[in-house]
C-alpha cells in the first residue's frame, strides 16, 4: 500500500494540492492517525469478498484501508470536491464514488445494484457528529440486507448506543439498538487524532444486525419504548399513564407483565420491554394502534 493518507504530512499534503480546507457544514475532521483508521478498517471487515460501503470518505483516510482489504468498496460522499480527489489519490480500481446525499439515496437500491449472490454487505464509516443517529437508523429502518455497520461517533452518543440497564447513559436509543442489532464497542479515540480537532472524543461501534424480530408492529412497539422514557426520573407507571391515556389500562398491563410500576425504564432490560408490550398487544394496539395511520 502506498504511504497513509492519515498522517498529518499526507493530510496537509493533500489539501495543499488541491486548495482544500475542511468544511464544518459537512461535519469534516480528517483523521492522522493510521492505526486508528487501519482498526476500523480490520474490525468492520470479516472477508475480503465483502461488499463494504462508506458513508463519508472525505480525502481517503478509512477509504485507503478499505479498498486494501475488500474487493469491492462504494462510497457515499456529499462534498463535490471530493471524488475526484479520491480516485486521483487513491487509484484504487475497486473504488466507486457516488456523490449524493446518503440520507437521500435509494440505499436498497443501490446495494442491489452492487451486491452478487452471498456477499455479505457491511458499512463503515468515520460519521459527521451532526447526523450521527438519523444515518444508523437509516440503516436499521432499512429493507435491505445489511450484515453489519462499524462507525466512528461522537463518544457520548456511542455511550448511549452501548449502554446497559442501570447506566445513566442507558435510554430508549439503547433498548432500540439492542433490539435491531448486537452491538459492542471497538475503541475509544482520542480528539487529538483529528484535523482540525474537533472539541470531543470518539468512540468506534460495530453493530451487527439482527434479522429476526419478536414483535408484533415494530412501529408501536418503538412507540412504546420512547414512551416508556420520555420523563426519565418518573416512574414506568406515570411514563405509560402519559402516553396511554388511561391510569386503569397502564396498571393492568404492567401487572399483566409482571413489572413493578414504581420501577424506572432505565433499569428495564430489552426482554423485559418486549415482555410487556407482547403480554399486552392486544390491549396497546386497541388503546393505541388503531388510531395510527
Amino acid at each position: 500500500m502506498q504511504e497513509a493518507i492519515a498522517t498529518v504530512r499526507r493530510t496537509r499534503e493533500i489539501q495543499d494540492r488541491y486548495g482544500l480546507q475542511a468544511k464544518k457544514k459537512f461535519g469534516q475532521n480528517f483523521i492522522t492517525e493510521p492505526g486508528v483508521v487501519e482498526k476500523i478498517a480490520r474490525s468492520a471487515i470479516d472477508d475480503p469478498s465483502d461488499l463494504v460501503f462508506e458513508i463519508g470518505p472525505g480525502i481517503g483516510a478509512l477509504t485507503q484501508f478499505l479498498c486494501e482489504k475488500a474487493q469491492k468498496v462504494v462510497a457515499f460522499e456529499v462534498d463535490p470536491r471530493l471524488p475526484e480527489i479520491l480516485q486521483a489519490e487513491l487509484g484504487a480500481d475497486n473504488l466507486t464514488v457516488i456523490l449524493q446525499d446518503f440520507l437521500e439515496a435509494p440505499v436498497e437500491d443501490i446495494i442491489d445494484q452492487f451486491c452478487e449472490p452471498g456477499q455479505k454487505v457491511r458499512f463503515a464509516s468515520n460519521l459527521p457528529y451532526y447526523i450521527t443517529t438519523p444515518i444508523l437508523f437509516r440503516l436499521f429502518e432499512s429493507g435491505a440486507d445489511i450484515a453489519s455497520v462499524t462507525a466512528m461517533m461522537q463518544k457520548e452518543v456511542a455511550d448511549r448506543f452501548t449502554a446497559g440497564p442501570g447506566s445513566p447513559d442507558y435510554n430508549a436509543l439503547s433498548v432500540i439498538t439492542r433490539y435491531r442489532t448486537h452491538v459492542r464497542k471497538v475503541m475509544d479515540v482520542s480528539r487529538q487524532v483529528f484535523s482540525p480537532r474537533p472539541n470531543v472524543d470518539s468512540a468506534v461501534v460495530r453493530f451487527d444486525f439482527i434479522k429476526d424480530h419478536p414483535v408484533r408492529d415494530e412501529k408501536l412497539f418503538i412507540d412504546m419504548v420512547k414512551a416508556c422514557f420520555v420523563q426519565r426520573r418518573k416512574t414506568i407507571s406515570n411514563n405509560l399513564r402519559q402516553w396511554l391515556q388511561d391510569k386503569e389500562l397502564a396498571a393492568k398491563i404492567l401487572e399483566k407483565a409482571g413489572i413493578d410500576p414504581a420501577a424506572r425504564a432505565q433499569n428495564l432490560d430489552l426482554e423485559t420491554f418486549i415482555r410487556l408490550y407482547e403480554e399486552n398487544y392486544e390491549d396497546i394496539r386497541k388503546c393505541k394502534g388503531e388510531s395510527r395511520p
